[in-house]
């Protein structure tokens, strides 16, 4: 893609996704991803009504009366996105691409964080570790992103959700938030990843499918590929016993799908590209606050 071409596109999505961050986003966000961590401040002596868990017992020892801890609120979060940039991401048949659409999503999530004074950073991913980006403030930083999102060219076209977690759970020491942004079409199960990444972090998933992965239309003969691996065949969606086939697969998928969630304990949403995400990331948020 050519720079210019670049540039406009960054620009398109800097004034879209900035603006919904700042007049949607705002409360939701803040609410719903700080205050999680609590950093300890002070000592001050035990007042009636207080919570004798918090009682500081080396203080009270030294003093030879009750003191407690006094907590604030760790001010400043660091935020990851896991962003799959593997080949399923590249198809759409309604208005945009999966791929369109989690750019969109993530350039939201990145100028929410910035408001916030939280540091951003990105981790795309396919069967391998893609690119690593280390998480920074500012707006430069947010549309170095937003560039990367638009452009990123992946070495590989398949998908290992489990390795990328992985990955993600060894490098970041400090409790980060993370936003897991992926269709999730992977053969590998990826539940322990996931419990032992949000044990120590706090992991939230979003889902991006296109509709024709739910229902398929009937138009007769159609040539169907893979993205991740090539194979190409042709269906005949004319028939009602593939049509049932093909949803009844979908909706096994999304049964095991968040059956992972669940046992993980990890907030999720999902979101259609014929959908509005400002709806499924605000439901989401309500979810946590």
């Amino acid at each position: 893609m050519e720079t210019s071409n670049i540039l406009k596109r960054v620009r398109k999505i800097e004034i879209k996704t900035r603006g919904l961050s700042q007049n949607i986003f705002a409360g939701q966000y803040h609410s719903a991803f700080k205050g999680r961590g609590m950093a300890f401040s002070e000592v001050r002596e035990y007042q009636y009504g207080d919570d004798v868990r918090d009682i500081d017992w080396n203080v009270t020892a030294r003093f030879h009366r009750p003191y407690v801890k006094v907590f604030e609120e760790e001010r400043e979060l660091t935020v990851m996105l896991m962003v799959d940039v593997s080949g399923s991401l590249d198809f759409g048949t309604v208005n945009q691409t999966k791929n369109d659409m989690v750019t969109e999503i993530a350039a939201t999530i990145a100028f929410s964080a910035i408001q916030n004074n939280d540091k951003i950073g990105v981790i795309f991913f396919s069967d391998r570790i893609e690119k690593y980006i280390p998480p920074k403030k500012g707006r430069k930083h947010i549309l170095y992103i937003i560039r990367e999102l638009l452009d990123f060219k992946p070495e590989s076209q398949k998908t290992d959700i489990g390795m990328a977690v992985s990955y993600f759970t060894r490098m970041m020491k400090r409790r980060t938030t993370a936003f897991l942004l992926s269709d999730f079409y992977t053969r590998k199960d990826f539940t322990k990843e996931l419990q032992i990444a949000n044990s120590k972090h706090d992991v939230v998933a979003v889902q991006v499918y296109d509709p024709r992965a739910k229902t398929l239309p009937n138009i007769g003969l159609m040539k169907v590929r893979d993205a991740e691996t090539g194979h190409e065949m042709i269906i005949d969606t004319s028939s009602s016993k593939l049509r049932k086939a093909h949803t009844l697969y979908w909706l096994e998928r999304e049964d095991a799908l968040r059956k992972c969630f669940n046992k993980s304990k990890v907030d999720w949403t999902s979101v259609a590209t014929n959908e509005d995400f400002v709806r499924a990331l605000m439901l989401l948020f309500k979810q946590r606050s």
